[in-house]
């Protein structure tokens, strides 16, 4: 039975590890946001494009277990401090890779920044699961992935403002400049990228020293020898992990080529003679003091992906009631169905319809990082922390699906392009459609 001091440890320790959820939420999609710079930046291919992901989500793929393994031996909250320090060196990197224009420290940057992220998703999920009774694990895990999504939906707008804002020069144009004007044009161009950074660098750099005077109980557990053996024994337990997969593959590969689709339908252009549009775009960016008067377009459509991830973040705190009230499979199915059925929408269709279809997928997203996560660590008792090494290890599908979704892009077109992120998608309402039916026999 947990003493009142007890719960108010607890309490404690979850407000400031649900700060985490939002900071790693806030600076994932914050990446994605410069997947369409550096494109223009460095001239490259889709599937080029896309080596930014894939860099930062093989870390997941990377670090996973090896972080398990540091955790157990340092404990969680000298293994927070590390993974925050780990995440403020990555966004230093950026600087001089913008001062440069070196793509290569860039992909160094973007690799060591998500491999402080793994850090604290290997700690942060199965530490709030843990902090209190088993009947609450899935509702605290729901609502800190809440400020995750919040962070999700923050950063697209700091992205279009601060990162999309001003148009890129292609070589051609580079070589008609004059020496002094190539070097103010270099100097502007690598001050928009690492100005953010460095900023966010300073204020993870501030969390690690809170971090590091703040008590968190001590409720690490050694975990059984050739637990990875008998989990991957566990078909439902490697479902989970697929599940997840191709869960942040389909979210990532949507979430990363978003401002590419539209400005491939030509939307900025809809969207600028469209008065509604421009006053909710202008309503946004007016948080931050700007307009979308003299804009560039890539700026103009990047802050729409705001309503990709806010989608998110609704969603998430509806999906916690909805699987109060219905049996998480069968929600998580839905919401899969729903998912596809946006996709398909957007397919077929084109202009703003196309645009608000595809947008709504990341209101069905929302529930289902949390739920397969917690469907997964059903009945594992103490094999939970190190089944947690291994679902996140599936979050290199973030790597490996938008690389794909890049190739196809490249060789067929995004509408062709979506049916790779539909596959995904069907795989999550399998899943969820299996579990439903194993509680119902219950």
């Amino acid at each position: 039975m947990l003493t009142k001091s007890t719960n108010k440890s607890y309490k404690s320790a979850f407000i400031f590890l649900t700060m985490l959820f939002f900071l790693w939420g806030f600076i994932t999609v914050l990446v994605d946001s410069l997947v369409p710079r550096l494109k223009d930046v460095f001239e490259m291919s889709y599937s080029k494009t896309v080596l930014v992901q894939f860099a930062f989500f093989v870390a997941f793929f990377v670090f996973s277990l090896p972080a398990g393994f540091i955790l157990s031996k340092i404990g969680y909250k000298k293994g927070i401090i590390l993974g925050l320090l780990m995440m403020a060196l990555g966004c230093l990197l950026f600087y001089p890779a913008a001062a440069y224009r070196t793509f290569s420290v860039f992909l160094i940057g973007y690799f060591t920044l998500a491999g402080g992220i793994t850090i604290l998703q290997v700690a942060a999920n199965p530490y709030v699961a843990l902090l209190g009774s088993e009947d609450g694990a899935s509702s605290r895990l729901n609502l800190s992935q809440a400020f995750n999504a919040l962070g999700t939906t923050i950063a697209p707008v700091v992205g279009a403002l601060f990162l999309l804002s001003d148009s890129v020069k292609t070589s051609e144009e580079i070589a008609l400049l004059s020496d002094l004007e190539k070097t103010n044009y270099y100097i502007a161009e690598a001050a928009t990228v690492q100005t953010p950074f460095v900023l966010i660098a300073l204020s993870i750099t501030l969390l690690a020293l809170i971090f590091r005077f703040i008590k968190l109980p001590a409720i690490m557990e050694d975990s059984p020898k050739g637990g990875y053996i008998t989990l991957l024994k566990n078909k439902l337990m490697v479902m989970g992990a697929i599940g997840i997969f191709v869960y942040v593959g389909a979210e990532v590969a949507i979430g990363s080529f978003l401002v590419n689709y539209f400005s491939d339908m030509n939307l900025s252009l809809v969207i600028s003679q469209n008065e509604t549009m421009m006053q909710i775009a202008n309503t946004i960016a007016s948080t931050f003091n700007k307009t979308f008067t003299n804009s560039d377009p890539k700026s103009l459509l990047g802050i729409f992906v705001i309503f990709y991830w806010g989608g998110a973040m609704i969603g998430r705190f509806v999906g916690a009631y909805l699987t109060k009230i219905m049996a998480p499979g069968k929600v998580l199915s839905i919401f899969a169905f729903l998912a596809i059925a946006m996709i398909l929408i957007s397919i077929y269709t084109v202009g703003l319809i196309s645009m608000w279809s595809i947008l709504a997928v990341g209101l069905f997203n929302s529930i289902m990082f949390p739920t397969i996560f917690s469907l997964s660590l059903e009945g594992l008792g103490d094999l939970k922390a190190q089944a947690s090494g291994l679902l996140c290890m599936a979050i290199v599908g973030g790597a490996i699906i938008p690389f794909m979704f890049g190739s196809l892009i490249d060789s067929f077109g995004f509408k062709t392009a979506f049916i790779l992120t539909i596959v995904c998608y069907g795989y999550i309402f399998v899943f969820g459609r299996i579990k439903s039916n194993k509680i119902a026999q219950k």
